[in-house]
């Protein structure tokens, strides 16, 4: 080698081409980089959101919330259906409720008045013995009546239903049963049979059986209490009458001065229950 190649004019031109090359390659993934920055933000989140990563957590939140919509619009339908009878009903049906509703509140008032009407004459009376048998005695005459075991009689009205086709059920008659008890019916017979407060009704073939006994249609039913009350409580809108009626069903209601429901019940010693009083 010449001195002349030695001289560090001539090394540094030597080496250049290295130092050039070496840069070079280090500039060579830059053409990769460009080609990952193709990528657009919307692939970047399509990426991102799928395929989906559900945590247990959400899962879980995500079933009880599709469990709180679905009752929600359960509970929305229910409603609707209640009220769709309201809805389409006439001014004068609603009207009619409107007035059962004041009769049922009359009534009770009354019955707190006569409550209070009774402490007060034991308060107030001489003989608050005597005073306390009489009332003794007369109560026991209405639990009576309740129980089935004496006849009674007084205002109220009759319902036939003739069932030709044998499409009425025990549950229908026991729905007129409780309407009848909440217009406040006081004593109630049903072919021969007394109905009192633990009465039940199957179905028997084509045939009802109340309490065990087997009636046939035509259902002829004997009720004491307002006829005032007791007539508009089986005619509103989704009613009894209009859901026999809907069976095919013809139902007859009759207001009377005079009913009597002497069909007795036997009276029954409780198993188990006794009296509190001492």
């Amino acid at each position: 080698m010449s001195n002349e190649d030695e001289r560090p004019e001539h090394r540094l031109r030597r080496e250049l081409p290295e130092e050039v090359s070496a840069s070079a390659s280090s500039e060579a993934p830059i053409p990769e980089e460009r080609a990952v920055s193709t990528v657009t933000g919307r692939q970047r989140l399509v990426q991102g959101l799928w395929p989906p990563r559900v945590s247990r957590a959400q899962l879980i939140v995500a079933v009880l919330l599709f469990g709180l919509g679905f009752g929600l619009a359960v509970q929305v339908a229910s409603n609707s259906n209640s009220d769709s009878a309201l809805r389409g009903a006439r001014q004068e049906d609603l009207v009619r409720i409107l007035d059962e509703l004041d009769d049922r509140t009359q009534r009770l008032e009354d019955e707190k008045q006569g409550l209070q009407k009774q402490r007060d004459e034991l308060e107030n009376s001489s003989d608050q013995a005597e005073e306390a048998r009489k009332q003794t005695a007369e109560k026991e005459k209405q639990l009576g009546i309740l129980a089935g075991t004496v006849a009674a009689q007084g205002p109220g009205i009759t319902m036939t239903i003739d069932d030709t086709k044998g499409t009425v059920e025990a549950d229908m008659l026991l729905d007129a049963v409780q309407e009848l008890r909440a217009a406040g019916a006081e004593a109630i017979q049903v072919n021969g049979v007394r109905v009192v407060a633990n009465t039940y009704l199957t179905d028997s073939g084509k045939t009802v059986s109340v309490d065990g006994n087997k009636i046939n249609a035509p259902y002829r039913f004997k009720v004491i209490g307002k006829p005032q009350d007791l007539e508009p409580a089986l005619n509103i809108p989704g009613g009894v009458v209009q859901t026999l009626e809907k069976e095919q069903a013809t139902v007859t209601v009759g207001r009377s001065s005079k009913i009597v429901v002497d069909a007795l019940r036997a009276a029954k010693q409780p198993d188990y229950a006794r009296s509190s009083s001492r």
